[in-house]
């Protein structure tokens, strides 16, 4: 017979999914309660993720069937999906891993950014389409896309790109005029409103990734009277969703999650 292990660690087991602002606080809000053994993990594309107040794993679970066999084989309680809302495949390997481990899944999903008097919006439904949107004349970016996502300007070599990231974009675009910041959010209205003038910038590209860390570009465009191409964040899975870490807390007590078997 074997006996249990007085060492263990017998609290519920909670994995979060996400390197965004929101999983980094729910981490943080979880770990001063101390009543949950939690673990997160983030998708490995940026190079040097800001610290996390958990155990952390980066890169990939191989999909949907990766994913479910760990949250077995950990004996996870519950799983949190706080990436980015972008990150499409991830969400929809979240939604139907869980399903098949049987383990309670919530969304935890910052806000949208919405129009707003002043703002001078292009909406498009994908990256593709927002830089055809850009039109023909050449035009001078401020491009805010992920430097994964970078490549689909190639399509379009007639504008002057000035293209922000965290990570470096390598190889650079295979477009005659472009160039490169490496900058970390939050950004202020008035840094980026200095930004958008000493480049002379006419569009900003951006996603509609929602959040405060980096709404100071449109604040700054609005100001300025700079149209934003704004690409429309990808369908979701249809799970339980909210918008804010207090809520996401409140979900986990609703769980009434027993402590895991020793």
């Amino acid at each position: 017979m074997t006996l249990p292990d007085p060492n263990r660690d017998t609290r519920p087991r909670l994995l979060i999914l996400g390197g965004t602002a929101e999983a980094r606080a729910l981490a943080q809000a979880l770990a001063a309660r101390g009543d949950y053994e939690v673990s997160l993990s983030l998708a490995g594309r940026t190079r040097n993720p800001l610290g996390l107040p958990a155990p952390t794993r980066s890169g990939g679970f191989g999909g949907t069937e990766g994913l479910a066999a760990h949250l077995k084989a950990e004996r996870i309680d519950a799983l949190i999906d706080a990436t980015h809302p972008f990150a499409a495949v991830i969400s929809r390997n979240a939604a139907e891993a869980a399903r098949i481990a049987g383990v309670p899944l919530l969304a935890l999903v910052r806000p949208a950014w919405t129009r707003r008097p002043g703002d001078v919006w292009t909406e498009a439904a994908d990256i593709p389409e927002a830089v055809a949107r850009l039109g023909a004349a050449p035009r001078r970016v401020l491009v805010a896309l992920g430097r994964n996502e970078v490549r689909a300007l190639e399509a379009a070599p007639q504008h002057h790109y000035l293209v922000r990231s965290i990570d470096p974009v390598a190889p650079p675009l295979a477009v005659p005029h472009a160039r490169y910041i490496e900058a970390r959010g939050p950004f202020a209205e008035a840094d980026e409103r200095a930004l958008l003038e000493e480049h002379r910038i006419d569009a900003v590209l951006s996603k509609n990734s929602g959040g405060a860390a980096t709404y100071g570009k449109l604040e700054a465009a609005r100001a300025l009277g700079i149209e934003v191409i704004m690409v429309a964040r990808p369908a979701r899975p249809e799970v339980e969703t909210v918008e804010s870490v207090e809520a996401a807390v409140a979900w986990l007590q609703g769980l009434g999650l027993p402590k895991s078997a020793a």
